[in-house]
């Protein structure tokens, strides 16, 4: 996005952690904004620097803010891993099951043939199934693999 903003445009966001997930990068865009003249809007939060400064006290309120982004997603990220480790302990099964030929939706396997002998497109399957066309390649070389 920041390639394709010209001179003057805004940029808007709800908070900082939705334009950046480190306070490194945060810093990199803080400069990008200044260099190009841009106002970026975080909430009720506005950064101007249409006039190609940045004011001392708003870049110090906005570092702050990408540090409690970052704090944050890093205690979000810690407490799924502890999950995750816990119910592995506990003997459960994390991740997506594996796709076997038993759990392929019957509306695939009834129209596959259809597919297979050249009545129908990938695209007209996958329309007809209701998925998408990776999900039909998916359930393909399972179905085939046999």
């Amino acid at each position: 996005m920041l390639d394709k903003v010209d001179v003057g445009d805004v940029i808007i966001t709800t908070e900082v952690s939705r334009i950046t997930r480190s306070t490194k990068q945060l810093c990199e865009i803080i400069e990008i904004i200044r260099i190009k003249q841009l106002k970026l809007i975080i909430g009720s939060f506005v950064v101007d620097c249409t006039n190609g400064r940045l004011d001392v006290m708003t870049e110090g309120m906005l570092k702050m803010m990408g540090v409690f982004a970052e704090l944050e997603r890093n205690m979000i990220s810690e407490r799924v891993r502890s999950g995750m480790a816990n119910a592995v302990a506990k003997g459960k099964k994390i991740g997506r099951p594996k796709t076997t030929e038993e759990n392929i939706p019957l509306v695939f396997l009834r129209t596959y043939p259809r597919y297979k002998n050249k009545n129908i497109n990938l695209t007209e399957l996958a329309k007809l199934c209701g998925m998408s066309r990776t999900t039909i390649y998916k359930y393909i070389r399972v179905v085939e693999k046999d």
